[in-house]
């Protein structure tokens, strides 16, 4: 059912995802394609932040949207480093911690 939620968000063709039940009521969630998976959710921690790509990308110090703007269209995929300094830019009272998985 999750897999249906964000397969249905990112309404891409062929876009595929794989949910792995976690503890505690987490899940972690996998695509075929990653680019469009941290596309969907970086539109939709701006969007929640209620920020413009003006805006997230003033927060990241740089003049131009475009380079922010790249990771939340899917044409550029962020580094686990990256995504975590683009999260913190997002969502500036929180802390991330991001660890790759071997499901």
């Amino acid at each position: 059912m999750i897999s249906d939620a964000i397969e249905s968000l990112v309404n891409e063709p062929n876009f595929k995802v794989k949910v792995f039940p976690g503890r505690g009521g987490y899940f972690e969630a996998g695509a075929n394609d990653e680019a469009k998976l941290t596309a969907l959710l970086l539109r939709r921690a701006r969007t929640r932040a209620g920020l413009t790509l003006s805006e997230v990308a003033h927060r990241l110090g740089s003049a131009s949207l475009n380079s922010y703007a790249r990771y939340e269209q899917g044409r550029s995929v962020p580094t686990v480093a990256k995504l975590s300094e683009l999260l913190s830019a997002l969502e500036t009272d929180k802390d991330f911690v991001l660890t790759e998985s071997r499901a």
